[in-house]
C-alpha cells in the first residue's frame, strides 16, 4: 500500500464507520496516549522495566505492533483532516535529513563502537 492509499483507506475508514474525525486537538492528545502505550511496552521489552504478568511478556511483540499501527493510523488522520499529503511531506523530510546529516553521522565516533 502507498502512503497515498493509506491516506485515502483511513478516510474511507472514517466516512463509513467513524462518522466524521475527531477534531484537531483530540487526534493529537489521542496520538500522545499512543505514543505512551508504545514508550510503555519498549520501556518493558528493551528497557530495564519488568512485565506485571508473565503473559504481558509474551504478547508485547504483537502489542508493539498494535501501537504502531495506532499511531500510523492517527498521524494519518491528522493529515488528512489538515489536507496534508504525507507522501510530499516524507519526500521533503527525507531531502532535509540527507542534507543536514550525509556526514553527520558517518563522523559520529560514538556510532563506530
Amino acid at each position: 500500500m502507498t502512503i497515498q492509499e493509506l491516506q485515502q483507506r483511513v478516510d474511507s475508514w472514517i466516512s463509513e464507520y467513524g462518522v466524521r474525525y475527531f477534531n484537531v486537538q483530540t487526534n493529537t492528545l489521542l496520538l500522545v496516549e499512543e505514543v505512551g502505550e508504545l514508550t510503555r511496552l519498549i520501556a518493558r521489552k528493551y528497557g530495564e522495566q519488568s512485565f506485571k504478568k508473565e503473559e504481558d511478556r509474551h504478547m508485547a511483540e504483537e502489542q508493539i505492533k498494535n501501537e504502531i499501527g495506532d499511531i500510523l493510523f492517527v498521524l494519518t488522520c491528522l493529515s488528512n483532516q489538515m489536507e496534508l499529503d504525507m507522501e510530499n511531506i516524507m519526500l521533503d523530510n527525507m531531502d532535509k535529513k540527507t542534507q543536514r546529516d550525509k556526514e553527520r553521522h558517518r563522523e559520529n565516533k560514538k556510532l563506530m563502537d
